[in-house]
C-alpha cells in the first residue's frame, strides 16, 4: 500500500488503521522548514557553522508559536489528513508546534531512547511516569512527527513499531476510563510489541508522520553529521469521545484491535 504524499484515500486510511501511521511528504514547504530551523538555532543560541559547540546529544525546546510553526502545522494537506483520520470537526487547529527534541551527532547514549507511548492526561502530576492514557485516548487524537530537516537512516530517525498500537489498545481496554499510567504501561518494557516490524521516520524536510496515539516508538543515537530538527506534538481533540458519532479511523483501529 502507498505510504507517501497526497490526500489519504481508502487504501492509505486502511494502511493507517493496520500499521499505525501515515507518512505525508511535502506536508509543508522546504523554505518554511528552513526559516523554522533558523529560528530554532537562535533559540538554542547555537550555529550550524560552529559544530564545536554541539556538545549535547539532544536539546529540547518545549514549544514554538511563531507564524512559520503555525503554518507548518496547518497546511491544507494536513487539515485534509486530520479530517480523514480523526474526523471533520473533531480536532483543534494547532497554535504552534512542540516539543522539539533536537538531536546532534554524538557517540554516546542520548539517555532517552527507550520504547514508549505518549500518554495524554493526568499531566498535572509532577512525576511524568504517573501521566495516563486510556482506551479512548482521552486528550490526544494523534501523535505527529514533523521533520524540519532532511532525516536519513543515520540522522536519529524515530523508530516506530509497526502495528504496536493494537497491542496497546488491548492492554488499555480492561482499565476503562481510568486507563493506565506510563509507569504501568512500561512495566514489561512493552514486551507485547517486541515482535513488531520496525520502521524509521525518515524523509526530506517538510515530511510529517501522523501516528496513532498508541503507537510504540523510540528515539535513537545520532550517527550522522548534521543535527536533526523534528517536532513531536499531539493533535488535540476538540471534545471527548462521542460514541454517537461514526467512528473515525483512529477509533476503528482501537475497536478492531479489541475485537469490538
Amino acid at each position: 500500500m502507498p505510504r507517501n504524499g497526497g490526500d489519504p484515500g481508502a487504501a492509505r486510511i486502511e494502511d493507517f488503521i493496520e500499521r499505525g501511521f501515515l507518512k505525508i511528504e511535502g506536508a509543508f514547504g522546504a523554505e518554511l522548514a528552513r526559516r523554522a530551523c533558523d529560528r530554532l538555532w537562535a533559540e538554542m543560541r547555537l550555529s550550524p557553522g560552529a559544530p564545536e559547540a554541539w556538545t549535547r546529544p539532544v536539546i529540547r525546546i518545549p514549544f514554538m508559536a511563531g507564524p512559520d510553526f503555525v503554518a507548518a502545522a496547518n497546511s491544507p494537506s494536513l487539515h485534509r489528513a486530520y479530517d480523514a483520520l480523526v474526523g471533520a470537526g473533531r480536532w483543534l487547529p494547532p497554535r504552534g508546534l512542540g516539543s522539539f527534541p533536537i538531536r546532534f551527532p554524538s557517540p554516546g547514549d542520548p539517555g532517552d531512547a527507550g520504547w514508549h507511548v505518549d500518554v495524554s492526561f493526568g499531566t498535572e502530576d509532577p512525576d511524568f511516569l504517573n501521566w495516563r492514557a486510556n482506551v479512548v485516548s482521552r486528550g490526544r487524537a494523534l501523535l505527529m512527527l514533523f521533520l524540519f530537516s532532511d532525516v536519513g537512516e543515520e540522522d536519529a530517525p524515530t523508530r516506530l513499531r509497526v502495528g504496536s498500537h493494537a497491542a496497546i489498545a488491548r492492554r488499555l481496554l480492561p482499565h476503562g476510563e481510568a486507563g493506565l499510567t506510563l509507569r504501568e504501561l512500561a512495566a514489561d518494557g512493552f514486551a507485547s510489541t517486541a515482535g513488531c516490524e520496525e520502521a524509521l521516520a525518515t524523509g526530506p524536510a517538510g515530511t510529517v508522520y501522523l501516528c496513532h496515539p498508541f503507537l510504540v516508538h523510540a528515539a535513537q543515537k545520532h550517527r550522522g553529521s548534521r543535527p536533526r530538527f523534528m517536532a513531536q506534538p499531539a493533535l488535540l481533540p476538540n471534545s471527548g469521545f462521542d460514541p454517537a458519532l461514526p467512528p473515525a479511523p483512529v477509533q476503528v483501529a482501537i475497536r478492531r484491535a479489541c475485537g469490538l
